[in-house]
């Protein structure tokens, strides 16, 4: 591999893992206080099984940019694709905000439901420039649609 695609490769898998950096910074501190206080559905995973799950799910989606910014921005479609990508991604860290920063179930739902739309939209747009970065991203879109639901019985319960 040239140099270049492997500044390209490490500089994708950082902006992703970043953004679940950023996303813990507002998850981790309620763990152990609010979220513990909150009564949950029997489907709800152990705590210990959110990290690695993200951080997996991190990198398929590094490896998606990655893929897409190697198209270069000429090629069709790549910029509407990134810009899907980047929305996401966005959207991505505000769930945490809503979730666990601002403890609001009910916005964090709204939140999650824009962006299953927003992944979506990104799993099409990029499957339009290579089929791969979009196939990447679909365990993330099964996993933020159980999470959806995870958030829907949450809110349901402590209302």
């Amino acid at each position: 591999m040239h140099k270049r695609v492997i500044i390209k490769l490490i500089v994708s898998l950082l902006i992703c893992q970043l953004a679940g950096f950023v996303g813990s910074l507002f998850t981790t501190p309620s763990i152990p206080t609010w979220y513990a206080s909150l009564a949950k559905p029997s489907f709800t995973p152990p705590n210990w099984i959110f990290s690695p799950v993200w951080i997996s799910l991190y990198v398929l989606m590094g490896i998606s940019l990655f893929l897409l910014w190697e198209k270069t921005l000429h090629y069709p479609g790549v910029k509407t694709a990134i810009v899907w990508f980047a929305v996401q991604l966005g959207l991505n860290m505000l769930w945490s905000i809503l979730f666990f920063g601002l403890k609001s179930p009910f916005l964090a739902l709204i939140g999650i439901i824009v962006l299953w739309i927003a992944i979506f939209l990104t799993i099409l747009k990029s499957f339009r420039v290579i089929k791969l970065a979009g196939v990447l991203l679909v365990p993330y879109l099964i996993w933020v649609s159980f999470a959806a639901g995870l958030n829907y019985s949450i809110w349901t319960l402590n209302s």
